[in-house]
């Protein structure tokens, strides 16, 4: 399916459910840009870190070491440990990202949204069209969110009050329970939340996430078994 074919049979509920995310993710994104600039970085540097990073979760990373006095060097290394799992993510959506040209922008456009989205469809068009309307959604979105924010982030104030820093792991929990249609996925889950919160307290931060993808190995080596 190419492109054009896949904006002009734009499902109504693909567009729905990203237009959501899309909302979501610029008042994350506001508060991301107020508390980057409360943090002493200046005005443009959430706005470029969230057209050229697009992860909010490295980037609000990035931010909040720094607003706790790290150093950037320890904040830049924490947000490449986070981002870590866009591979992962590359490797198991061969068939949306596309050729070519095409490919270079479907793999700078992946991130939570655009890929829980996809895996939330059953039909091989759809996952297309969640994959790139979604992730071009939170390209512009997201930005414009950061934008916001710096530029009002004196008048915010302590956006922490408002409760922005809730929407964002509510977000993501909200897209990924449709996706979980199986014990099998259910028991992966649960095995990474335990090894998260179990390495957490003594790990550096973005540690624990990557060893929480081992959670899924006991279901590999179950399926690799059965065939």
């Amino acid at each position: 399916m190419n492109m054009r074919l896949i904006w002009r049979t734009l499902d109504r509920g693909v567009l729905r459910d990203s237009a959501l995310i899309c909302l979501a993710m610029s008042v994350v994104g506001i508060s991301y840009g107020a508390v980057a600039v409360s943090s002493g970085l200046p005005v443009w540097l959430p706005v470029v870190l969230a057209v050229v990073v697009l992860a909010g979760s490295a980037e609000l990373l990035f931010a909040g070491i720094v607003a706790a006095g790290g150093s950037p060097i320890a904040a830049v290394v924490a947000g490449l440990v986070i981002n870590a799992r866009h591979v992962p993510y590359g490797l198991a959506l061969p068939d949306v990202l596309g050729s070519g040209r095409r490919r270079l922008v479907g793999a700078h456009v992946i991130n939570d949204e655009s890929v829980a989205m996809t895996f939330a469809q059953k039909d091989p068009a759809l996952r297309k069209q969640a994959y790139w309307v979604t992730g071009i959604g939170v390209l512009v979105f997201w930005p414009l969110g950061a934008l916001t924010g710096a530029v009002l982030g004196a008048i915010l104030g302590d956006t922490d009050v408002l409760g922005l820093d809730a929407v964002f792991p509510a977000l993501l929990t909200a897209l990924a329970v449709p996706a979980l249609r199986s014990r099998a996925r259910w028991a992966a889950v649960a095995a990474g939340v335990a090894i998260a919160l179990a390495t957490t307290p003594f790990l550096p931060a973005g540690v624990s996430v990557l060893l929480a993808l081992l959670g899924v190995a006991p279901t590999l080596l179950r399926t690799g078994r059965r065939q």
